[in-house]
Parts: C-alpha cells; structure tokens; sequence
C-alpha cells in the first residue's frame, strides 16, 4: 500500500510515523508513507499557497492550484487513480468500516487542510472523500490524517498478528471486552475466575458477554446497526433485565 501526505507541514509527521504499527509495516515493506510540502507546487518563488477569501471574511483560504498540482504529482504514472482523501471537520465521520475500506486501498492520498480551508474547486474537480474524526476544529488536517493513517495501516493484511484485530472495538459493531494480566490480584481486585479456569467455551462465552455488555451501557447506538450473531438477543434480554434491576435497587 501506498500513503502519501500532502500537507503544509511535513515536519509534524516525522516523529509519528517512526513509531509504532506504521513504523513496523513500512519497515517490512507492506506500506511506503510519503509526505510531500504543498509549498513546492505554489508556482511562485514566495512559495504562497493561501489568500484572502473571495467575499470577505476573517483569516486566509489554500488555493486550488498548489494543492491540485501536488495530487496529479503523487498520481502521475498510475493505472489506477488513487483514492483522494481530504481532512474535514465537515466530512463523513471516520469510523472502522472505512478504515477498513481505505486498508483496501492500493494507493491512498490524503490532503491536509489548514487555514479556513481549502478552496471549494478542489473537492469539485477531485471529489475526494472528505472525513473528520469528530465534531470539533483542529488547527489543521495533520493530526487527522494521523489517525486515518494508523486506524488503516494496521489493518493492512501482515502488519499485525494474525487475529489480532478481529476482536477489538468496533468489530462486529461491538466494543472490546474487558482485559487482565498478572498478577491475579491487586490491592484486593481479582481476575474474574472464569478467565483463570481453563475453560476455553466458558472463557469466550464470558467475552461475548461483556462485549455486549459494555456496547449496551456505553454506545446501544452500536447495537442499532445490526450483525448481532445467534444468541445474542437472548444475551442482550437477559443483560437489560439485570441492568435495569439493578437501576431500581
């Protein structure tokens, strides 16, 4: 798989991206992540990428041009068109179903906005993905397009053991279940039994359990959207029932 970080600050990717999953796929060759400085296509000598917004207005909007030339420089040569990301806090929220889609991906653009944005005439031509991680405004896309980065290069297939991520948060809708390591006990808060038993059917059963458990009591909007397995509403019946018992107690 093939990143590359059109950005006003490539700096702010250096340390990240020496870390971590990222570190270790581009490493064994499974991802090549590459920042380019959208400065270096302004077409000037000042290297000016921004002006004032047409219309008026507080602060300083990216030009089109600069941002652009730098797509068609990371998408020269390609059979393929890559897919176009841009950071927005007005775009589709960023969850793991399209962290898995973009892990799909051969070639992934991401383009970072700063200022007041980006000129609309870039989303226009390109019609890239536009996606925010919540509601709220950064100072800039950078950090955004961080957590793109890792949510989807983890989950580029020989990047993490195998497994490792079919149980976390938000697969199957659902969130993760409780873990513990040594030692058994601390400060009088023991491993639940179950998990010390043995007992491998009773140690998955106890998982599903508290899976929906903690998706019951933290986000039921999850429950919402389907892909339960058989079994579970019964799980989930007797799990309201007790929940509201202990509501009333």
């Amino acid at each position: 798989m093939r990143i590359d970080i059109l950005t006003l600050f490539p700096a702010m990717f250096d340390g990240p991206l020496r870390v971590g999953a990222v570190a270790r796929a581009t490493e064994r060759g499974l991802v090549t992540v590459d920042t380019l400085n959208i400065r270096d296509f302004s077409g000037n000598r000042h290297h000016t990428v921004d002006d004032k917004p047409f219309g008026g207005g507080a602060g300083m909007v990216m030009q089109a041009g600069p941002v652009l030339r730098a797509v068609e420089h990371v998408s020269r040569g390609e059979k393929v068109r890559p897919r176009v990301c841009l950071t927005s806090p007005q775009g589709m929220r960023f969850n793991q179903s399209l962290a898995r889609s973009l892990a799909g991906e051969e070639h992934l653009v991401l383009i970072c906005g700063h200022y007041e944005g980006i000129d609309e005439r870039v989303a226009e031509i390109l019609e890239p993905d536009e996606i925010g991680i919540g509601d709220f405004v950064l100072s800039g896309g950078e950090l955004a397009a961080l957590v793109v980065i890792d949510a989807v290069v983890r989950l580029v297939p020989g990047v993490l053991r195998a497994g490792a991520a079919a149980e976390e948060s938000f697969e199957e809708g659902l969130l993760e279940y409780p873990q513990y390591t040594h030692p058994r006990e601390w400060d009088g808060h023991a491993v639940p039994e179950v998990l010390v038993s043995g007992h491998h059917g009773e140690v998955e059963r106890w998982r599903r359990r508290q899976r929906l458990l903690r998706t019951l009591g933290r986000r039921p909007d999850l429950l919402a959207a389907g892909g339960l397995r058989p079994g579970d509403a019964e799980i989930l019946r007797d799990l309201r029932t007790e929940l509201e018992r202990l509501s009333l107690d």
